[in-house]
């Protein structure tokens, strides 16, 4: 198995997995619950995270959000790329661990929003396919 590698935001692409990052978080927003095909609905937060290239928007899924306040620096491990209704969307997933840690990323730079790019979804599914991503995740990613 191959091992995560670090990656700066700017260089996120919708078929990335397996990637280590450092970020800042710049903005946390409400939480929203999401219906759940298996079960109750899930809970899913999003934050705008960032670092000294751009900024990308990360979902939390339950008790992700826990413990994580603007400003914070995270360390993502084994993270990956996700897209909602065809933007990107940074996710730690049941493989991959976040934690706050005690360092400074700089100034981020919040011109550069890697999540404002709508991507093709169909596209994007079919390379990552090809990469073998991760496969199915019980939900519908277009949802919300």
């Amino acid at each position: 198995m191959e091992e995560p590698i670090e990656v700066k935001v700017s260089d996120l692409t919708p078929n990335h997995n397996r990637i280590n990052l450092k970020v800042k978080v710049v903005k946390i927003g409400e939480t929203k619950e999401i219906p759940s095909r298996y079960g109750p609905p899930k809970k899913v937060t999003e934050a705008v995270v960032g670092d000294d290239t751009g900024v990308v928007t990360m979902s939390l899924w339950e008790d992700q959000i826990n413990g994580i306040n603007e400003g914070d620096t995270l360390f993502v491990s084994n993270g990956y790329i996700s897209l909602v209704q065809g933007h990107m969307r940074l996710n730690v997933g049941k493989y991959g661990s976040k934690e706050v840690i005690d360092e400074d990323v700089g100034e981020v730079n919040e011109s550069l929003d890697m999540s404002d790019k709508e991507y093709e979804y169909n596209e994007y599914r079919r390379k990552r396919n090809n990469f073998g991503g991760r496969g199915g995740s019980g939900y519908n990613r277009n949802r919300y």
